[in-house]
């Protein structure tokens, strides 16, 4: 992949409707880049690729790496190389917006991607259980999610930014993802502090491909954009 561009499999709207029995290995997602996003078969945890290894973040903040073979229904992922890299602090989540507007203000109906490291003081994440019955929607797990804050933690938050407008296309507002530097706690970030200063890494993406499924699932969902439902489980 060259530089910056975004490769995303399958649609947030079919997680949406619980499409996520199979989709593509995790060997074919860490051949697209270098970083991600995403989730695995049933909604088992969330996915974070970083610097070639794709993770599994489970419940209660543990951690395993993912083998080959695991099926990964949902993802986004892109070849990183920051366009700006810059110390940054962080009262809250809104923080990070800002420091994107600031790399770049004329980005709104772009994809952005970003790589904070550091040391965070406060952060409060979720993870997925994992479905109960195949089709259960995300809005319906999102209610039994697993969270678990951490204070005081070294690690790295990989994150997405997707036009707002684009909803039912990429990964809604902001997605971002924390793993500890010990890789052994991570999750889907809600809350965040950095009062100390953070490194922030940042690229604007402008060429996107999307692969879609070719499952019996996926052509029968609906894939109706759910705002609401969306922002309640992406925080």
């Amino acid at each position: 992949m060259e530089d910056n561009h975004i490769y995303q499999y399958s649609l947030l709207n079919a997680l949406m409707d619980g499409v996520c029995e199979t989709g593509i290995s995790v060997a074919k997602l860490a051949s697209k880049g270098n970083q991600g996003l995403g989730t695995f078969s049933r909604m088992d945890g969330e996915l974070l690729f970083l610097d070639g290894t794709v993770y599994q973040l489970q419940a209660e903040g543990n951690v395993r790496e993912a083998d080959e073979s695991d099926q990964i229904p949902f993802a986004v992922s892109t070849n990183f190389v920051p366009q700006q890299t810059r110390e940054v602090k962080l009262k809250d989540k809104d923080d990070i917006d800002n420091a994107l507007n600031a790399f770049n203000d004329h980005s709104r109906n772009l994809f952005m991607t970003y790589r904070i490291n550091g040391h965070f003081s406060y952060l409060k994440c979720r993870t997925v259980r994992g479905q109960e019955y195949k089709g259960q929607p995300l809005s319906e797990l999102g209610k039994k999610q697993s969270v678990e804050t951490y204070e005081d933690v070294e690690g790295t938050i990989i994150g997405f930014r997707t036009p707002k407008n684009w909803q039912g296309f990429g990964v809604a507002g902001e997605h971002l993802h924390f793993i500890k530097a010990d890789k052994k706690a991570g999750g889907h970030v809600l809350e965040v502090t950095a009062e100390k200063g953070v490194e922030m890494q940042m690229a604007i993406g402008s060429n996107v491909h999307v692969e879609l499924p070719t499952s019996e699932d996926f052509n029968a969902a609906q894939l109706v954009t759910d705002d609401a439902g969306v922002q309640a489980v992406e925080g």
